[in-house]
């Protein structure tokens, strides 16, 4: 074996049955998830949020140079900011800078360019994404797959927070330049999106369509 690798530890080889138990444990558990607009302002522990964090840092990057970077936000003037901010990008998408058939496709969900929920939610914490890096801090190599990457990272950001028992929106609006200012980041870090997070507000409601979810013979191919 290379000296550049080591044993691969905490594997655990588990029967049939406990892999079959567990895959539809996960399955059921993101089959609950749905995306929220009406959040509690109820507070959320930030060690929470911080385990959810180091959830997300361990998806695969390209070449283990990680290449996000996430800044957790509950403080409520930079949320004004933010919320200020969005909603003035938002106006104009709304108002003219969107086409009609994107709109049209948004039509159910009923949205518009009031983002109230980026001052109710507890956290907001804006994913980043890193031109520039390396696999140890403070390098500056080039990165690789680098919205491969992210996407990753945020997919199991978002699932840690569903089992922990939290609610989520994927808040993305164009552009988001804003948001490196706001929160301070190097100008060689672009905005990924922005996750909304929090306890879902007793009143909240989910669009109908958002219930229907795509088949496995309609979502996959198998060829055995």
């Amino acid at each position: 074996m290379s000296a550049d690798y080591v044993p691969l530890q905490g594997y655990e080889t588990l029967s049939v049955e406990d892999m079959k138990a567990r895959a539809e444990k996960v399955y059921a558990t993101l089959l609950k998830r749905r995306t929220i607009r009406d959040f509690s302002d109820k507070a959320v522990p930030r060690d929470i949020i911080e385990t959810c964090i180091k959830a997300a840092g361990t998806a695969p990057s390209g070449a283990n140079h990680q290449p996000w970077h996430f800044v957790a936000i509950s403080d409520p003037d930079t949320k004004r900011k933010i919320r200020i901010a969005a909603e003035a990008e938002e106006a104009e998408f709304y108002g003219g800078k969107a086409p009609d058939e994107w709109l049209d496709a948004l039509a159910p969900l009923g949205t518009d360019a009031s983002k109230p929920f980026l001052e109710t939610a507890p956290w907001l914490v804006a994913v980043f994404a890193q031109r520039k890096g390396g696999e140890k801090t403070g390098q500056s190599k080039k990165n690789y797959y680098i919205t491969e990457s992210v996407g990753l990272a945020t997919g199991m950001f978002i699932t840690a927070l569903h089992s922990a028992g939290l609610g989520t929106l994927t808040h993305t609006p164009a552009p988001m330049g804003f948001l490196r200012d706001i929160c301070e980041r190097p100008k060689d870090e672009k905005p990924f999106v922005l996750m909304v997070v929090g306890y879902p507000a007793d009143t909240a409601q989910v669009p109908k369509h958002a219930l229907i979810k795509k088949s496995l013979d309609e979502i996959s191919t198998f060829k055995t």
